[in-house]
């Protein structure tokens, strides 16, 4: 008889964001190692036999914490499962795995990316004005300081060490399992060829302009750093380089203050914005390098997305995907998100047409793709499940 896994997570909507989608990733990799696998959640739309959606008569787009409780021991009382793992803080599951890294960390970065210290003061201290951030903070911090909790799988060292300084769990209640993605995705190449001939257009480029494409994707364009990477596009733009950069912005952050941003510092005509992009496999495909300067991010699977596609990548220290390839070999490490220079000698240095085919070859020879497989996570992750 098959084992049976409960995965909890509180919407199951795939468009949502990257926690969804490598639940449902993370699933369908474990079913395919012989588990069988429901997904529980208050909220969403699907008509999928393996997910439950428990609270879906509660108003509005999310169901509090103490009501998503109750329907999960009343669900999970009348269905038994061998493994209860879940992305959201209950001290009654067997696993629990922050895919949003720790609340606590989180708020102290969400406030540092602000980049005033006013401003940043003024966060950390109106952090608990949100009702469902602090019950979820309080779980958390339950659920770490019980002596017999659940295993913790953290997916970065980044994120261990947070458990570790914010809570003092023990590191016997850590297991770092690193994230990971599903590799090999196809690429619609006819989209892909629109989109480009779409962005030399917007930009008033021809392909004999050899431009160097470097790709943003966010949703949350302030914590990801886009206005320190405007900055930087600009100190670039003063350096001599063959080739020259453009910055293409894909997400679905409201860009006013950052279309205004580089119309003031003059690079606008260097930027374009796209919204929200379906598939990033496509945009990738058409681009030179990915760049996501961030001032937290677990493990971002827009890293790991680019790396499976072979490309060059700039990212932070506060990026957990950073642990995923090599400095300088693979990509470039920014240690400061606030480092403009940094960042801009990196975007330079990727202006060099050997630069970029050098790392991408040092990806593939590395055999990276098959290191951030979510194969890979679900194979670690069955070996947790039978220690448990």
């Amino acid at each position: 008889m098959k084992k049976k896994v409960a995965i909890i997570i509180e919407r199951a909507d795939i468009v949502l964001g990257g926690a969804e989608r490598s639940v449902f990733e993370l699933s369908n990799a474990l079913e395919a190692l012989d588990l069988e696998v429901d997904i529980l959640a208050a909220k969403g739309q699907t008509k999928a036999k393996h997910i439950q959606i428990l609270c879906q008569r509660h108003p509005g787009r999310r169901c509090c914490y103490f009501s998503f409780t109750r329907a999960l021991k009343k669900h999970l009382a009348e269905n038994p499962y061998n493994i209860i793992h879940s992305v959201l803080p209950f001290n009654f599951a067997d696993v629990y795995q922050p895919r949003g890294g720790c609340f606590a960390e989180s708020i102290l970065r969400n406030a540092a990316s602000y980049q005033n210290r006013f401003v940043e003061y003024y966060k950390r201290m109106t952090a608990f004005a949100n009702f469902r951030r602090t019950m979820l903070l309080r779980a958390e911090k339950k659920l770490c300081r019980k002596k017999y909790g659940p295993v913790i799988i953290a997916l970065s060292e980044y994120v261990a060490e947070q458990f570790k300084h914010h809570y003092g769990v023990e590191p016997q209640r850590i297991v770092v399992i690193p994230n990971g993605i599903k590799i090999d995705k196809r690429i619609d190449r006819a989209k892909a060829d629109k989109l480009r001939a779409q962005i030399l257009a917007q930009l008033g480029l021809k392909e004999a302009d050899n431009p160097v494409f470097f790709l943003f994707v966010a949703n949350n364009f302030r914590l990801k750093g886009l206005a320190v990477l405007i900055k930087a596009m600009r100190l670039a733009a003063g350096n001599r380089s063959a080739r020259r950069a453009y910055l293409i912005v894909a997400g679905s952050g409201k860009s006013h203050k950052y279309r205004r941003m580089a119309k003031k510092l003059n690079v606008h005509k260097k930027i374009i914005f796209l919204g929200a992009i379906r598939h990033i496999q496509n945009a990738l495909s058409i681009v030179d390098v990915a760049i996501l300067p961030t001032f937290y991010d677990p493990c971002s699977r827009y890293i790991l997305e680019a790396l499976a596609a072979n490309k060059p990548v700039i990212t932070t220290r506060f990026n957990g995907a950073s642990e995923q390839f090599v400095d300088n070999r693979h990509g470039k490490i920014i240690d400061s998100p606030k480092d403009t220079r940094a960042l801009a000698e990196a975007i330079s240095y990727f202006t060099n047409t050997d630069n970029i085919q050098k790392a991408s070859q040092a990806i593939i020879s590395d055999n990276l793709k098959e290191k951030i497989s979510i194969s890979r996570v679900a194979e670690q992750l069955i070996s947790v499940y039978k220690s448990i």
